[in-house]
């Protein structure tokens, strides 16, 4: 008993610690092993019998394609779904993080965590732009942008309803927001109902083209122009500051201002102006930090549905694994006998069925990954955004989300095949060579 205790603890340290290389090392740490394995198999006697029995192991696969497309297939829906899943986060993340500037500062009211929920007045406002950090133009007019942001229905191209931010934004927002460019018509008109629609938003609504007219609120607006930007003001509809205002009865306030500082490194002293003004309750943040930190609570929420999804998948991939390694084992009971019979040892044994369901799982990984590269590489998805409009953002499949993907296919691999190929290991000589 007091033996096979310590084979079933040594099996599970070997599995825990084999999970535990391929999830904590880096790909560089993998390769280095890989390399250091490539050298034993290459100048080891024992190297160069897992190689021979690993490689006829191999040959043997046309006649089980039954249960190794299980194996294969099993493995590839899990990075499939699972690289899909990470980069529509990842694409939700990169979109807000284009957004934002070190160099550009958004104000709010104290205590509030977005636009939406944020109010300044007129006098906050003015004091706000005096502020000897906020960068001034050639009229020596401070570069600041006081905004407001609603939600509208409008209707979708596909004929549903959706929301679509819209942007109120001051008259020198061209020089604050300066990465926002005009790509057809023209910029709307201070003090009348005109709106310039985002490249993306345009794709997404009907009625959004440039010439055409919405009905907002039961008012008709002109679409004179559209812009793209990198961020997420692609997805939004902007006009005059007070025109929204009083459309929306926003009265004389508005959300928050956005300036643009003398530099990146004039931040902390705008700040602690700030908050030494005692006409002021309010709060700065650079508008790289404000929009990183509101894609963090989506960004967190799609990585635990993807984690969750992926690892309910990733149970059955491992049952189909280890169900196909067991029959492979049990149907080369002979060979491995006869192997053992003439001097292999059964570590020779263990890494050859090993590295075959290993070799097996990293081309179910590299499926998986391409399928989801070729469906999803110019998706484009649509989803409400912190101030309850619509954020439209494109899923990213990166080189490292594939190889995160590629990181699932392996522990998937080296759980499914370890315990068949211990038990292969440890089967009895004298029980396999009975059945020659």
């Amino acid at each position: 008993m007091l033996k096979k205790t310590v084979s079933v603890a040594g099996l599970l340290l070997a599995l825990v610690l084999g999970v535990a290389a391929v999830v904590v090392l880096p790909w560089l740490g993998l390769a280095v092993l890989a390399a250091l394995l490539v050298v034993w198999l290459a100048f080891t006697r024992a190297g160069r019998q897992t190689s021979s029995v690993t490689a006829w192991g191999m040959s043997t696969l046309p006649q089980r394609w039954g249960s190794v497309s299980v194996v294969v297939l099993g493995i590839a829906g899990v990075v499939g779904v699972l690289v899909a899943l990470l980069a529509m986060g990842r694409g939700y993340e990169a979109t807000f993080r284009a957004t934002g500037s070190d160099q550009r500062a958004i104000v709010l009211r104290s205590g509030a965590l977005t636009e939406a929920t944020s109010n300044l007045d007129q006098q906050s406002v003015m004091l706000i732009g005096q502020m000897p950090q906020v960068a001034r133009n050639a009229r020596g007019e401070p570069l600041a942008s006081p905004e407001v942001v609603v939600s509208a229905s409008l209707t979708k191209r596909g004929g549903h309803e959706g929301m679509a931010q819209i942007r109120g934004v001051g008259p020198r927002v061209w020089a604050v927001r300066n990465r926002v460019k005009i790509i057809a018509g023209r910029r709307f008109r201070t003090g009348v109902r005109e709106l310039i629609v985002g490249k993306s938003a345009a794709r997404e609504f009907a009625h959004t083209a440039v010439g055409s007219t919405l009905t907002i609120n039961g008012q008709p607006w002109k679409i004179v122009g559209e812009f793209a930007h990198a961020g997420a003001h692609d997805s939004e509809l902007w006009g005059d500051v007070n025109i929204i205002g009083t459309a929306f009865h926003r009265g004389s306030s508005v959300q928050s201002v956005t300036v643009r500082l003398t530099g990146a490194k004039a931040f902390d002293a705008f700040k602690a102006a700030l908050a030494s003004d005692p006409r002021l309750k309010v709060q700065a943040q650079t508008t790289k930090a404000y929009y990183a930190d509101q894609s963090k609570g989506m960004t967190h929420i799609i990585g635990i549905l993807a984690a969750v999804v992926a690892g309910i998948m990733a149970v059955g991939a491992v049952a189909g694994a280890l169900n196909s390694m067991y029959a492979t084992v049990a149907a080369r009971t002979r060979e491995v006998a006869t192997l053992r019979a003439i001097g292999f040892r059964g570590g020779v044994v263990v890494f050859s069925v090993l590295s075959e369901t290993l070799l097996l799982a990293l081309a179910g990984g590299l499926v998986g990954a391409l399928v989801a590269w070729l469906l999803f590489r110019h998706f484009t998805a649509s989803t409400l955004g912190p101030n309850f409009g619509a954020v439209i953002f494109q899923f990213r499949i990166t080189p490292a989300l594939i190889g995160e993907g590629l990181k699932w296919a392996l522990v998937i691999g080296f759980v499914g095949g370890l315990f068949p190929a211990v038990r292969a290991a440890r089967m009895p000589v004298t029980d396999g060579l009975r059945e020659l």
